[in-house]
């Protein structure tokens, strides 16, 4: 089994012209887009998905610069459906043979730096481009936004979704914490969520489009519930690995190697790395550095927690809009 390359921390050649070129493109084209207030920055829609303008160029280079490999992994997840959970179990299944689960990177290092992300940072295509095959790599991008090769290629995915009330009330408690003072209200982030503005909404065509794709193409594409994965994760790794083509061995079966891939890759065990609590970490993001706190990555990861922030009014007018948006697809919650 090939083992993962941990991310290359080294950003390629800059190239000043081309960067002032695109940057007056993009600007252009910003000003042409639907655009909506609310979240902590603004979103305009382009083609089909509400995105953070800053990030749009960035989005619009993934089809044109991405060069895929056939051996490409592909997470991809609607924001905070489990992305970073998803990271950690896909990277610990596919260098088990690597290493040890008393000195793993998972222990010292955040799951975001092990399995990077494309489309979300200045750099992250040159990033990705000077990764060795197999290339893990991660995604919020829809489906329609990545280059057409992800569909013949024969590139894994796997995507996670999130029953909607639970991924709205992740995403509220997320900006509130990374943004600071924020001033968005309960109910008019649920109104925009359910309008389908939300960063890399509407979410109802997100998890269609994956959906949809792992229906075709059930041997490249794999869908998972989040719900899934916290009622049976020893059963959800035993299909991540049989899917990416590393199957347990028996030894490994009776050993507990499945448990010691649960139990690493934990919300308890993640949330107390100290990688994972630090209070401050600046990142590079649109140009400027950004101070992150990863502990806001972390907040319950519970299943049914909308029921102690949403009213019962709430609850009904989501799950109204789910059961509308979704019918006949076979897609449920």
């Amino acid at each position: 089994m090939s083992a993962m390359a941990h991310l290359h921390s080294e950003d390629m050649e800059s190239r000043p012209r081309e960067a002032v070129s695109s940057k007056t493109h993009t600007g252009s084209l910003i000003a042409t887009l639907p655009t909506k207030e609310g979240w902590s920055t603004p979103l305009v829609f382009y083609n089909n998905c509400w995105i953070r303008p800053h990030s749009l160029k960035d989005v619009m280079a993934v089809q044109d610069m991405l060069k895929l490999r056939p051996d490409d992994i592909i997470l991809a997840a609607h924001p905070k459906c489990g992305t970073t959970w998803l990271k950690a179990l896909v990277f610990t299944i596919l260098n088990r043979s690597r290493y040890t689960f008393t000195d793993h990177p998972l222990l010292t290092v955040r799951p975001h730096q092990l399995v990077p992300f494309i489309a979300l940072r200045p750099g992250d295509l040159d990033r990705a481009e000077a990764l060795p095959s197999p290339r893990l790599l991660s995604t919020h991008l829809p489906l329609p936004l990545l280059p057409p090769a992800v569909s013949t290629l024969g590139c894994r995915i796997v995507c996670v979704c999130r029953e909607p009330k639970d991924a709205f009330l992740s995403r509220w408690h997320f900006e509130k914490k990374l943004h600071q003072g924020i001033s968005l209200g309960t109910d008019e982030a649920f109104a925009m969520f359910s309008e389908g503005c939300s960063p890399y909404g509407p979410f109802w065509d997100r998890y269609l489009e994956y959906w949809k794709e792992s229906l075709a193409r059930p041997r490249e594409v794999m869908f998972l519930r989040y719900e899934e994965m916290v009622s049976d994760t020893p059963n959800v790794i035993r299909k991540l690995a049989s899917f990416l083509g590393v199957p347990f061995t028996r030894e490994e079966e009776s050993g507990g190697v499945v448990d010691q891939v649960a139990d690493l890759c934990g919300f308890t065990s993640l949330s107390n790395v100290d990688a994972n609590r630090a209070d401050r970490v600046e990142v590079e993001h649109a140009g400027a550095k950004l101070v992150f706190n990863p502990s806001s990555l972390f907040r319950k990861g519970e299943v049914g927690d909308w029921v102690n922030h949403m009213s019962k009014d709430m609850a009904a007018r989501m799950d109204q809009l789910v059961a509308e948006k979704f019918k006949g697809s076979g897609l449920t919650f």
